[in-house]
């Protein structure tokens, strides 16, 4: 099995972990968050699916990987129409074709950069400045929103936090990689971590109050978007065929979104019309 392969099955494996941390982080919210055991499953696997992430960046790009996320919401379908005891209907489908069909074209073109991906100290220092102003922001406008905005700009803000960790985190593996554990920036690794935790805290919060949809669908779209433009600025990451290519990303993106959107709709549906299984 190539980097390709690689990078696409310990992705998926790690969509799978996300997709049930993140139903068990909305049932966490229902409950006040109250109770270890929620609690303890939330962040055991939330924690897989960060292991396995950090993992497939080291064998495919940052565009790749973080566009694979997306799929977090196809995999939380499923286990919500399964804990509510409904069918997946032919609008779901069509949204799951869509998020697959525009991720498809995405893994299609995307290619890796000519230089290793490294980050200078200053380069690092200017990032994680710029990313703390936009969770900052986020948050601020969290502040003053109702239930349903707090929860969208909550949830970009988590997504925000999480596509820089995986970028830093990208940088890292390379660093640990080419030089050994000297190479391995202190800064780097420690924000890795610090933003991995906000985005964590920051996605628990969304939850409150707004279902599992909006806050997921959400974070689905914002991290890939973020993480791919640095790996774009910071590594030189590309797309084959030039402009063409490009634009082709472009309107698959788009294509990805709208399914995104769509399957959080579909899921909003059923958790209001069905009745928990407990």
């Amino acid at each position: 099995m190539g980097s390709l392969g690689w990078a696409v099955l310990l992705s998926l494996l790690s969509v799978a972990a996300y997709a049930s941390a993140a139903v068990a982080q909305e049932r966490l919210a229902g409950s006040g968050h109250r109770g270890w055991s929620r609690w303890a499953a939330a962040l055991l696997l939330t924690g897989a699916g960060a292991g396995l992430h950090v993992v497939a960046l080291n064998f495919g790009t940052v565009a790749v990987v973080q566009a694979l996320g997306t799929l977090t919401l196809l995999f939380a379908l499923p286990i919500e129409v399964v804990r509510y005891r409904t069918r997946i209907s032919a609008a779901s489908w069509r949204d799951a074709a869509a998020t697959v069909a525009g991720l498809a074209l995405i893994l299609s073109l995307s290619v890796g950069p000519d230089r290793p991906a490294l980050l200078t100290e200053p380069v690092t220092r200017r990032l994680a400045l710029i990313t703390a102003v936009a969770v900052f922001v986020c948050c601020l406008g969290a502040w003053r929103a109702g239930p349903r905005g707090r929860a969208v700009l909550l949830a970009a803000a988590a997504g925000v936090a999480f596509g820089i960790s995986s970028v830093l985190s990208k940088a890292v593996l390379t660093s640990f990689t080419t030089g050994g554990p000297g190479a391995v920036s202190a800064t780097a690794a420690l924000l890795v971590a610090a933003f991995a935790v906000c985005g964590y805290l920051l996605g628990q919060l969304s939850y409150q109050g707004a279902g599992l949809a909006a806050p997921l669908a959400t974070v689905s779209v914002t991290n890939p978007l973020v993480a791919a433009a640095a790996g774009v600025v910071l590594f030189g990451e590309g797309v084959r065929f030039g402009s063409a290519g490009l634009l082709t990303v472009a309107v698959a993106a788009l294509v990805m979104a709208w399914g995104v959107v769509g399957l959080a709709r579909r899921s909003a549906a059923t958790s209001t019309a069905g009745v928990p299984v407990r």
